[in-house]
């Protein structure tokens, strides 16, 4: 029988408390659990613990006085063979994708020595400890900013790890607003196409673009609540996790069970409306009346998804941030892809190329 199970991150705060921090004596270090993971969201379950899941950590330490090598030798002579009787122990040994293992040798642990400017430049493709530019927001998908600032980090003696999560916590005002104004226009784009595919008597192309239009409305909320979007599996957890998005969620539902097109349009619209008044109660823009409306002289029921935007952002392109214009999740955790396309789409914002 396994052990009961126990959150992951609660797991690797007891890791780092009963088996790491007693060997570090002497050496200034940050502890954290940070990086993906279901653990770094808190979406885990026992299911999470078939791969990748279990006691392990990002170590940080400064690499020129600390020789990582050595430290590493110590940790899998001397690490606790299981924590609360999970193992420490992870196999195959280097693999991408590894499980815990018993063993009653060496622990191959999952314990990532590196220093902040290192684990920064790999996972997100820039040094976000001193200024992230435009371009930077612009460059980094969601996800990749979603591990970089949840997890738990469980000791820090210079700062600079809190200093790189305070630094990504959330977009600055303008960059936020640049991002909301390309999350309406992605709205604005299909909300008439739900009627219109029905009218051509093609209700499964019309069910399609309701799904797609109600995981725009979803990633809208979160980025209204200050939340950065995870990616598609965590996206329905992370806005149901979200207070006062159960109205929403409940126009998402209708309009996606429903079987008749028009009330699948207007169910889309009851959650446009209660979306767009969210928004102009933040103040972040001039505020805009959220009623539905006819799509020009067509019987399509919307809310003009377009003034949103074009209160937020004036004049702007619409494009918005990197996993606003492409969502391939092998493309979306490269960072070296993430900022080429990020710098062929906005050439006035071009990142640094991945370092």
């Amino acid at each position: 029988m396994p052990p009961p199970f126990i959150p992951g991150l609660q797991l690797c705060r007891d890791l780092y408390e009963l088996g790491v921090r007693p060997l570090l004596t002497g050496i200034p270090h940050a502890a954290a659990r940070i990086g993906p993971g279901s653990e770094v969201l808190g979406f885990d379950t026992e299911r999470s613990t078939d791969h990748d899941w279990g006691p392990r950590l990002q170590l940080f330490v400064d690499l020129a006085t600390v020789d990582a090598a050595a430290l590493s030798r110590t940790l899998r002579e001397r690490l606790p063979k299981d924590i609360h009787g999970r193992p420490t122990n992870f196999a195959p040994p280097g693999e991408r994708v590894q499980v815990m293992t018993p063993t009653t040798g060496p622990v191959h642990h999952r314990v990532d020595i590196t220093d902040v400017a290192t684990w920064s430049r790999r996972h997100l493709g820039f040094d976000a400890r001193t200024t992230v530019t435009t371009a930077d927001w612009l460059a980094t998908p969601t996800q990749l900013l979603a591990e970089a600032t949840a997890g738990a980090v469980y000791h820090d003696d210079t700062g600079e790890l809190t200093a790189l999560r305070t630094n990504l916590a959330w977009y600055p005002d303008p960059v936020w607003k640049q991002i909301l104004a390309a999350q309406w226009a992605r709205i604005a784009q299909e909300e008439a196409f739900v009627g219109r595919t029905a009218e051509l008597g093609d209700d499964l192309g019309s069910r399609t673009v309701a799904a797609r239009l109600a995981r725009d409305v979803m990633r809208l909320c979160l980025l209204l609540a200050r939340r950065y979007p995870p990616y598609s599996k965590w996206l329905g957890t992370a806005f149901a996790a979200l207070p006062g998005s159960a109205p929403i969620a409940d126009a998402l539902t209708h309009a996606l069970r429903a079987d008749d097109a028009a009330d699948r349009q207007s169910a889309l619209c009851d959650a446009y409306k209660l979306a767009g008044a969210w928004q102009n109660r933040l103040r972040l823009a001039p505020p805009v009346n959220a009623t539905r409306r006819p799509y020009f002289d067509r019987p399509f029921p919307v809310i003009d998804a377009g003034r949103f935007a074009d209160v937020l952002d004036p004049g702007g392109r619409r494009i918005g941030a990197v996993d606003q214009f492409a969502d391939s999740t092998d493309v979306m955790g490269r960072p070296e892809l993430t900022r080429a396309l990020a710098a062929a789409v906005h050439p006035g914002h071009r990142p640094a190329p991945a370092a």
